[in-house]
Parts: C-alpha cells; structure tokens; sequence
C-alpha cells in the first residue's frame, strides 16, 4: 500500500513539474515575442495592409492575417496563448491588474472596427484596380519593422494603447476589445465548425470533475471553463488554447487533443 501510495505521489510532483514547465515555456515564448516586436510590428499592422492595398500591393502583413485565419482551421487561437507579442504585453499587465474580465459586450467592438477596417480594403483596392504586386518586406529595412525615429514613436503609441486598455480592463482586455487580429482567427474557427474539420481542441472528462473552479479562476481569457468542462466540451471562440485550464486541473480532467468531434 505505501509503495502505491508513494507511487501516486511521484506521479503528482511529475505531473505538477510538468504544467510548471508548459507554462513557464509560453510565458517566456510570449516575452521574447514582444522583445522582437519592433522586428515584426509591421507584419502584424491593419495600417500598412490599407497602405500597400491603396498601391495595389499585398504587404507581408496581409499574408500573415491571411495566414492565421487559414491556420486558426487547425489549430484555433493558439497564436493569442503562445506567440502574440501584444498579449506578452498583456502578461506583464497583469502584474498590475490580474482582475477577471467581465464585460462580455466589450468583445464586439473588435468587430465594429474591423467591418469598416475591411471596407477600406476592398474600396482601395477596387480603386487601385486589384492587386498587382507581392511585397512581404513593404515599408520595411531588410525585414526588420521599426528602424527610423518617426516609426517608434507609432510603435510606442501601439504599445501604450495595449498597455493602458489592459490596466483599466484587465485580464486580456485588449484581445478581447481592441484586437483586430482575433476576428480573422474567429472566422477560422467558425468554418472548421461548419466544415466539421479536425483541429486542436480542449476537451474535457465531465464526470471527473470536482467543481474545484481552478481551471475558471486562471483562464487567461476569463471564460467559465468549469461551465463548460460540465457540458462536457471546451468550445469557445475566445479560448486561445494556453493550457493554464489543463495545468491547474487537480484532477487533469483537461486535455489538448486534435479531433474533430
């Protein structure tokens, strides 16, 4: 008996050292992603997109919204939980304000930008008479983004929006309010859904649960994950996929699994 007893507890420290790890892993991937911000700023910009469109060019920014709402298919918002350099930011924020947000009306205001946002885009490039070229590294010196004083101070002005948006609103407040990168993800996820493709979920074991709410209280998007660990299926266009649900789960009733179900 104590050698199945000492067993189980090895098995505890190793899965506990494990969850620990994961996250200490993305949480470093998601600062080294804001420290390489001012080499990427410009992949990530709405601004450069209406820029280079008005020309009758495709810039690398518009690839790459292109490219997340394609790979949000297949693998949902894991760009938001593990490699996005605003929500580095928003990690820092909460050092400041960790308060859970709640208001859920806020997270259609991404919306009520980005519709016009796409407007533009199809308005300036009817008027440039369609895309014509390909440039990746537009508006950029050798790929890197910010290299002139005039491009940090809208790269600063960037940052400060983040900053203050998460301060006052808290937990991911920008991803939820401002972030004009999350619809393109949304819609990713909504045709694997009509599609009925497989992709990287959470799912969950409902009847293990012990109604602990740990997995609700360290959700980074502030989700009610034991709700719907309860009906048995972890499905919202909000999860960025972090993981903090399935490493502080006592019973890990939460896992990753790529399925279509």
């Amino acid at each position: 008996m104590a050698k199945q007893t000492n067993g189980n507890d090895e098995a505890k420290i190793r899965a506990y050292s494990l969850n620990l790890q994961r996250q200490s892993i993305r949480k470093t991937m998601l600062i080294l992603s804001l420290l390489l911000f001012p080499i990427t700023f410009y992949y990530l910009s709405p601004y450069l997109i209406l820029l280079a469109i008005a020309d009758g060019i495709m810039a690398g920014s518009f690839i790459v919204f292109i490219a997340m709402g394609i790979s949000a298919v297949f693998f949902g918002r894991l760009f938001c939980g593990w490699i996005c350099p605003a929500a580095g930011l928003q990690e820092i924020a909460t050092l400041a304000n960790n308060k859970r947000n709640k208001g859920k009306w806020r997270k259609w205001i991404k919306y009520v930008i980005w519709a016009p946002w796409v407007g533009m885009m199809v308005a300036l490039g009817m008027k440039a008479g369609g895309i014509n070229k390909v440039d990746f590294l537009y508006q950029t010196w050798h790929g890197i983004s910010v290299s002139e004083p005039e491009a940090y101070i809208i790269y600063y002005a960037v940052l400060i929006v983040i900053l203050v948006v998460a301060l006052i609103g808290g937990r991911r407040s920008f991803c939820h309010s401002v972030c004009w990168m999350a619809p393109f993800m949304q819609l990713g996820m909504l045709l694997r859904r009509v599609l009925k493709l497989p992709g990287l979920k959470l799912t969950a074991e409902k009847e293990n649960c012990i109604s602990c709410k740990q997995c609700s209280n360290k959700c980074v998007m502030s989700l009610d994950v034991m709700a719907l660990v309860k009906k048995g299926k972890i499905e919202s266009l909000d999860c960025s996929l972090c993981g903090e649900c399935v490493d502080a789960c006592p019973k890990h009733v939460i896992r990753y699994r790529f399925t279509n179900k």
